[in-house]
């Protein structure tokens, strides 16, 4: 039995870890880095060790020294999570070679799937379907596109190494296939290490299903299967168990040919085989076709648990322990249905640029499992993935589970940052989501429905003003603050919300209060949970950092405006600043060029993801501050366009 465990992570899953091992009684040890001193992940922790530095290559990358650090704390274990160093063979050889239980498979299991075209061979080998396309060892140029004219367009480039989507581009046609690899090899070398790719044949309208695995070194199982097809520039979004329309002969189809995989490595621990299927008609077990083995626990794995009512986590510690599998084939059921939704610090309506700052205000919607790693107070620093939470929602079948979901999503606020909310909400509710026949094209395809803004309406702004007056709780305290006689206290309220600014005048008298929205008069009334619109249902509003969140229809954020500061009145510039820190890689304008709304000005690369900046704007840049390869720092101006009318 393992007595103390090192977490070798951060954030929800170490959050996640060290929850199980209190339930099963083990002593646990944090790691963290400067940047996450007062992070939940260390007081959840019965000890911590302080590694220093922010970013992953000065803290949670130094595999040595976590190493001597779970030693010198008497640790007798090491878990790592997902990320960072959990599909490092030499980590893991590293932590068994100093006498301590890894909690994860053998490191030839690791060597063995780590690369996507050795291990499609050993696929191959194993009788597990895949995916035609090229996995051999000449990188050349014309190897490669001779190769993709082969197979035939459309094709996927992908690295070899690593995964969430980095170094993988969509290439449709032959003349645009020298400059994808060269996009797709440079951002693989920049976040792995290695810009070898693949590639493959394009699976039109796919659907992107997994088996979770679970082996001991001997025999494996499967848990089913999740469907991860809902996706952005490669990356999950939403993920479901079990998935949508599956025949029963095609699920069986799919476990075995996962436990194949898996025992064909002497798998052990928990691990995930990802299948591209063919999502253009019925599915068959002659569609679906090996892409991956994930050698580590699945950020997703909650909704395998929600299922079945197991811990994946307390398998993996009993397994890495000794003990062989608690539940054979045979004995593992499934019940209901469980959706999961990432919820992340992210701008939709900016190419979902992460959003960095201080989380004012961060409580979750009743109904729902919540993992997270951070608190009301926490800050989203640019260091690292911008994950809030994992929010799941389970039910009897997938109709109560997508319901309670999306209950929970309305009900949960977040102030402080941008969030990808509104717009998991929206997809959430996307026709072809609800009826369960969707594909990984489905956000790409309607991205500009899913993104759209409303416009608030004269009740938000009402609620916005009387949330931004920060008014005390009603109470005998509070009850002549603001007294007037005979008539009721006024106060005009300065407030701009998308590009639109408005003088509001808000009359209060005890617990009623009339705010005047241009022409229109809101009445509204004081309760228990705050001010609410006469006749229309409770929406929250509240105060943080001199904005006001209004949780409506979407997340409508008000700049609270001082009417002394005359410059908080002035038109935005043309700016166009960095949102966080980052380096060029690319500069797309010159000094003087003309440019039109959504033109690309930069890209900037951050926290290992490239993101294209545009022109918010139609004009001519004036002032282009940067160079490719530069780094700037977050609110640094880039370049300034003016339009053109304005222009000398």
């Amino acid at each position: 039995m393992i007595r103390k465990l090192l977490i070798a992570n951060r954030g929800e899953i170490a959050c996640r870890i060290a929850r199980t091992a209190a339930e099963m009684g083990i002593e646990t040890v944090a790691i963290t880095s400067d940047a996450d001193a007062q992070a939940v992940h260390v007081l959840a922790c019965d000890d911590v060790v302080y590694l220093g530095g922010n970013t992953p290559e000065e803290s949670y990358l130094r595999g040595g020294d976590i190493i001597a650090a779970g030693r010198a704390r008497g640790a007798d274990a090491i878990h790592p999570g997902y990320g960072f160093l959990s599909e490092d063979p030499e980590f893991a050889q590293a932590v068994i070679d100093a006498g301590l239980i890894w909690v994860g498979p053998p490191p030839s299991a690791i060597r063995a799937m780590g690369l996507k075209d050795s291990a499609k061979v050993l696929m191959q080998a194993a009788n597990v379907p895949v995916v035609p396309g090229y996995h051999e060892a000449d990188q050349s140029l014309d190897v490669l596109q001779q190769a993709a004219q082969d197979i035939g367009y459309p094709v996927l480039i992908k690295a070899v190494a690593g995964g969430g989507g980095k170094g993988m581009r969509l290439v449709e046609q032959a003349h645009n296939f020298a400059a994808h690899l060269a996009s797709a090899q440079s951002e693989a070398r920049n976040a792995f290490g290695n810009d070898h790719v693949l590639v493959e044949k394009f699976i039109s309208n796919p659907r992107h299903i997994e088996i979770q695995v679970f082996g001991d070194g001997e025999t494996s199982v499967h848990l089913y299967e999740r469907d991860c097809s809902l996706q952005r520039r490669h990356q999950k979004v939403v993920e479901e168990a079990p998935a949508p329309h599956m025949p029963d002969a095609v699920r069986d189809a799919m476990g075995r040919a996962a436990v194949r995989a898996a025992e064909a490595i002497g798998y052990s621990s928990a691990g995930t085989v990802e299948f591209i299927v063919d999502g253009s008609g019925p599915l068959t077990a002659e569609s679906f076709f090996f892409m991956e083995m994930n050698t580590r626990l699945q950020v997703e794995h909650p909704v395998t648990e929600e299922i079945l009512g197991l811990d994946l986590v307390a398998w993996q510690l009993r397994v890495a322990a000794g003990e062989l599998l608690p539940k054979q084939q045979s004995e593992i059921f499934t019940r209901g249905h469980s959706i999961e939704v990432r919820l992340y610090a992210e701008d939709p309506q900016v190419e979902f640029l992460p959003s960095i700052g201080t989380l004012h205000q961060l409580a979750f919607g009743p109904g729902l499992r919540v993992d997270t790693g951070v608190k009301t107070g926490g800050v989203v620093s640019p260091f690292y993935d911008p994950m809030i939470a994992k929010l799941i929602a389970t039910g009897p079948d997938r109709a109560t589970a997508l319901q309670r979901l999306l209950c929970g999503l309305r009900l949960t606020q977040i102030a402080g940052v941008k969030t990808n909310r509104d717009f998991l909400i929206a997809l959430l509710q996307h026709p072809e989501f609800v009826a369960g026949h969707f594909d990984t094209g489905l956000i790409g395809r309607d991205l500009s429905s899913l993104t759209d803004v409303l416009t608030p309406s004269p009740e938000d702004w009402a609620l916005a003003a009387l949330a931004a007056m920060d008014l005390p709780a009603p109470g005998p305290e509070s009850a002549l603050q603001g007294f007037t006689l005979f008539i009721p206290l006024r106060q005009q309220m300065i407030l701009t919300c998308q590009d639109e600014t408005k003088r509001l005048q808000v009359s209060l008298n005890g617990l009623h209060a009339s705010v005047v929205v241009e022409a229109e008069t809101v009445s509204l009334l004081r309760g228990a949970k705050g001010w609410c619109v006469v006749g229309s249902p409770q929406t929250t509003a509240i105060f943080a950092a001199r904005k006001a969140y209004v949780f409506s229809a979407q997340t409508f954020v008000f700049e609270c405006l001082d009417p002394l500061d005359r410059t908080a009145l002035v038109e935005n510039d043309g700016a166009l600043v960095a949102p966080m820190p980052g380096l060029v890689k690319q500069v797309f304008v010159s000094n003087g060029q003309e440019v039109v709304q959504g033109d690309p000005i930069v890209v900037l690369e951050a926290m290992k993801m490239q993101h294209t900046l545009r022109s918010a704007k139609a004009g001519q840049v004036q002032q282009l501050k940067v160079q490719e390869n530069t780094q700037v720092d977050a609110g640094q101006v880039m370049a300034v366009i003016i339009p053109s009318d304005q222009c000398e």
